[in-house]
């Protein structure tokens, strides 16, 4: 399963070459990754998962570039692999023009009070297993 978000380009995202810029991107995947733990479970009644966690690794392929700004770009979500600690976050950013980027996160739970990695708690495995895509 994958989660669905949408993004809203604006002029502000474009840059002098006529595109969005590159670190629009980063922006987009984290409020749809934010909106994937936290919102969209908040409007759900379920309890925000993952308050502390980090973006260990980011990869951005830059498809086909964004030339306007005043849409909603689509943006799905979805896990691909889960360890002790970490796991890894794909997303795809579309449009009526195609395919504009594939992408990929390494996040990390977070403790807290120590602000070292810590093991995946039960609920939140029971959510990325939820959206894992082998």
């Amino acid at each position: 399963m994958r989660h669905h978000g949408k993004m809203a380009v604006r002029w502000d995202d474009m840059d002098a070459f006529g595109h969005v810029n590159n670190a629009s991107y980063l922006t987009f995947m984290q409020e749809v990754r934010a909106d994937f733990t936290w919102y969209s479970r908040i409007a759900r009644g379920l309890k925000p998962l993952f308050k502390e966690m980090v973006v260990a690794r980011t990869e951005i392929d830059y498809l086909e570039p964004i030339m306007e700004g005043g849409f909603e770009l689509d943006v799905d979500v979805w896990v691909s692999k889960i360890g002790n600690s970490s796991f890894v976050v794909q997303y795809e950013m579309k449009s009526k023009a195609g395919l504009h980027a594939k992408a990929m996160t390494v996040q990390v739970a977070v403790d807290e009070k120590t602000k070292r990695s810590r093991p995946l708690n039960a609920e939140e495995l029971e959510l990325l297993n939820e959206y894992l895509e082998a």
